[in-house]
């Protein structure tokens, strides 16, 4: 009896985590207009089919780089606090700061994550991941006295506040002797919050 001919098997290791670290790298480069599925199988050195064993699609793909991006937003804002001091107000700023350090350090990605309609927001990788993400805001908060709509109405008015403020300092490099924001830390904005 002859031998059957064999696949030929991939040996790529992690194609899916290859193709998600290439996307990265080509949005950050050029933005949303620069990421293609044939130019991410080209930089991560897989033929052009290969991402559709993994990604229904483009669309599949920037859900799995906009899940990678919240990700590392929870690791920086987590990163932040944890290099703070220990009281309540200290760690609220730093895990602010730290979403703040992430969108300037990722303003494609960030622009990803929160603007692209192009994303499956049922994916379950993103839910968990954003959900993850917020959670961290939602400890820094914790802590606080809340108005009548409670912790959440707490975490919404502060996260309101962070990606605007993330949003102007962004807008700033526009012309940034003019600019109001220039000397203005996020804490010099945070409304007071007494403790529990």
């Amino acid at each position: 009896m002859r031998n059957q001919p064999q696949k030929k098997q991939h040996h790529h290791g992690n194609l899916r985590e290859a193709l998600i670290t290439a996307g990265v790298g080509l949005l950050n480069e050029g933005g949303l207009s620069a990421l293609t599925l044939r130019k991410c199988a080209a930089r991560a050195g897989v033929s052009h089919a290969a991402p559709a064993y993994h990604f229904k699609g483009l669309n599949g793909l920037l859900t799995a780089i906009a899940a990678r991006g919240y990700q590392a937003l929870a690791e920086t804002m987590i990163e932040e606090r944890e290099a703070a001091a220990t009281d309540p107000h200290a760690c609220l700023v730093a895990i602010c700061n730290g979403y703040l350090r992430f969108a300037q350090e990722n303003e494609a990605l960030f622009d990803l994550m929160f603007s692209a309609k192009e994303l499956c927001y049922d994916d379950p990788e993103l839910q968990r991941e954003s959900a993850l993400a917020r959670q961290v805001l939602h400890e820094g908060c914790a802590p606080f006295k809340h108005g009548s709509a409670g912790n959440e109405g707490t975490e919404i008015m502060i996260w309101a506040l962070v990606h605007g403020f993330a949003g102007i300092l962004r807008k700033r490099r526009v012309r940034p002797d003019h600019h109001p924001a220039n000397n203005i830390r996020f804490e010099d904005i945070l409304p007071h919050l007494e403790c529990v």
